[in-house]
């Protein structure tokens, strides 16, 4: 399998327009276009009967203690976890592309709606992990389905790398359903993948990071 982008190269920088904040001089972060980037995909397994693509940054923190705090910086050796930006499954094999912006095109207060998809699109959308960070906001609670971009910690003292991965599977129809996660898509999948590919895009809001990068 192979997997690329139009948007940004497999480990350089993912642009500002697909993500969902970008870096502002005075506020330290304002929101951006937040558009879901171009992928395109060739040489599936032979059985392929569904795609499913999942976006994971494995650079979070662990602990909030720091996190955009003024006078602080998140420590380099803090232990890091997984967040889930996309959960998408169920795509037919007949799919060798997703166009930027298709799926997503602006920030959404409270999220998208899911797990079916507008306008007939392909596929079924899980809830990413802004539904949890967003959980306390009375403005931008809800649950967000599909893609929302990097917004990592303004005060990080590393870059954070999103790692887009599609997965062959075996099935047409994934196992999970309403309101499912990335982590329930990983369970899930368990036994069904004839192969994957992935691509890593690098981000970050640190105003030292991104001058010296």
């Amino acid at each position: 399998m192979k997997l690329w982008s139009d948007s940004f190269k497999d480990g350089e920088k993912i642009p500002g327009e697909f993500a969902f904040a970008v870096i502002d001089p005075v506020t330290h972060v304002k929101l951006s276009a937040n558009r879901n980037p171009h992928l395109a995909w060739s040489e599936l397994p032979a059985g392929t009967k569904s795609l499913a693509l999942v976006c994971h940054d494995y650079d979070v923190p662990s602990r909030g203690d720091d996190v955009n705090q003024e006078g602080k910086t998140v420590p380099a050796d803090l232990p890091r976890v997984d967040f889930f930006h996309w959960v998408l499954v169920d795509l037919p094999p007949s799919l060798d592309a997703i166009a930027a912006g298709q799926y997503s095109d602006g920030v959404t207060p409270r999220g998208k709606p899911g797990p079916a998809i507008a306008n007939g699109q392909p596929g079924r959308h899980g809830v990413n992990d802004y539904t949890g960070w967003f959980a306390g906001d009375a403005d931008m609670a809800g649950d967000y389905f599909g893609f929302d971009g990097p917004c990592p910690p303004w005060n990080d003292s590393i870059p954070h790398h999103y790692v887009f991965t599609l997965y062959a599977l075996d099935v047409e129809r994934l196992p999970v359903d309403g309101r499912f996660t990335g982590q329930q898509v990983r369970d899930a999948m368990r036994g069904h993948i004839l192969g994957q590919a992935a691509i890593t895009g690098v981000y970050t809001l640190t105003p030292s990071l991104a001058q010296a990068g």
